[in-house]
């Protein structure tokens, strides 16, 4: 248990770290700082500390739907799909500067952890409260991504 929890870990993390490296600038850009943003942008650190939570307690709901699931490779592969979109997201929305394109892969990467949540409820309920730091902060970005899209 305690390995599959580690490999979880640095999967997740190695997604942050390269979603990361492909934004480059990102937030810093001018191009990021010259867009209208939502007034409930939070500040800078704010993702970076969500981002640190939200993966380790994903990391662990993921040891326990694993442990649980006796689907396993359809488990395997809804997070593979979900850490692509992660990943993908952010040259899209901070390189390319397709917001649109953008919005899209949110909604989609929030739609794909619900399911993987409705997926495994049934089988993991108390550890599936892990997820959900997951999911709200899904909504919260997919609303400033729609704001970015709207306003912009």
């Amino acid at each position: 248990m305690i390995t599959r929890v580690f490999v979880f870990l640095i999967l997740n993390f190695s997604a942050l770290g390269l979603g990361a490296w492909l934004m480059g600038e990102g937030p810093t850009s001018v191009w990021y700082n010259g867009l209208q943003k939502a007034p409930w942008t939070p500040p800078g650190w704010v993702f970076g500390a969500a981002w640190t939570l939200i993966m380790i307690c994903f990391s662990f709901y993921m040891m326990f739907a694993h442990n649980a699931s006796s689907q396993t490779k359809t488990l395997l592969m809804l997070y593979a799909i979900q850490w692509i979109l992660n990943v993908v997201w952010n040259p899209v929305f901070f390189n390319f500067h397709m917001v649109n394109l953008g919005l899209i892969i949110i909604v989609l990467l929030t739609l794909l952890v619900a399911c993987i949540f409705w997926f495994n409820f049934s089988t993991i309920k108390d550890a599936s409260w892990l997820i959900v730091p997951y999911l709200l902060w899904l909504v919260i970005a997919t609303s400033l991504n729609a704001y970015v899209c709207l306003k912009n």
